[in-house]
């Protein structure tokens, strides 16, 4: 079972419970806190060091985003992996990056706009390809949440990206397991590789089945973790 001593350390910046509901969140998605674990507001504390109150604010946003549940007598646990929530978000995800790539894809222009959008892909694919080369599976699934986000920035729309992002914390715990037990290979990278060209191209049809085919690689792997990984999983 995991240790809430491998979650990282409060540092300065941020809100108290800010920083500790982006590192919770973040070690339940890379799974150093285990689906169906124990988890107490206490233990938390004493590890970053601060009092109970950030940690209680940043567990009831968990509740909410469904990765954790409250059990009774108030005890609460790391959610295990709904196969359910998994598909429906996978569904809507789709559904709205389809339209955000669609829309980037047709707005693309030399503006300076998309000339630094055009800069900062760059260096997201470069560096994705070298944690690929270094299985780093963690910096690895960042730059994906990089570039995607890069690409749904171009769009404006501060509520897709807010309600993507919370969407996409069952699906991220799915991902991560995925790329660490099924190994990140080159070809994840050249998806990203050939998106980011139909997109310069202007190809709005051909970005939209790109995406299909890219975001459609849980249908293959579920089936697959599950078996691996039964105490992970629920419904």
């Amino acid at each position: 079972m995991a240790s809430t001593r491998q979650i990282p350390l409060i540092t300065s910046g941020k809100s108290l419970g800010e920083q500790a509901y982006e590192a919770l969140r973040d070690s339940i998605i890379t799974l150093k806190l285990e689906p169906g674990q124990t988890i107490f507001e206490s233990e938390i504390a004493d590890t970053f060091q601060i009092s109970r109150t950030p940690i209680r604010d940043a567990f009831q946003l968990l509740v909410t985003e469904h990765l954790i549940e409250v059990l009774p007598q108030r005890h609460k646990k790391i959610a295990r992996i709904s196969e359910s929530k998994v598909k429906e978000s996978s569904f809507v995800r789709l559904s709205l990056e389809s339209s955000a790539f669609k829309l980037a894809a047709g707005s693309w222009d030399s503006s300076e706009k998309f000339v630094q959008a055009e800069r900062q892909i760059s260096r997201i694919l470069r560096e994705q390809s070298e944690a690929a080369e270094h299985q780093d599976v963690i910096q690895f699934l960042q730059l994906d949440e990089a570039f995607h986000k890069c690409i749904l920035e171009l769009t404006g729309n501060a509520t897709l990206l807010e309600v993507v992002y919370h969407m996409r914390g069952h699906l991220n715990r799915l991902r991560y397991l995925a790329m660490k037990e099924l190994v990140l290979t080159r070809k994840l990278v050249e998806e990203h590789l050939e998106l980011f060209d139909s997109l310069k191209k202007r190809d709005e049809a051909r970005t939209v089945q790109l995406l299909e085919q890219h975001l459609g690689s849980l249908d293959h792997e579920l089936p697959q973790l599950r078996e691996q990984f039964p105490h992970y999983f629920t419904d």
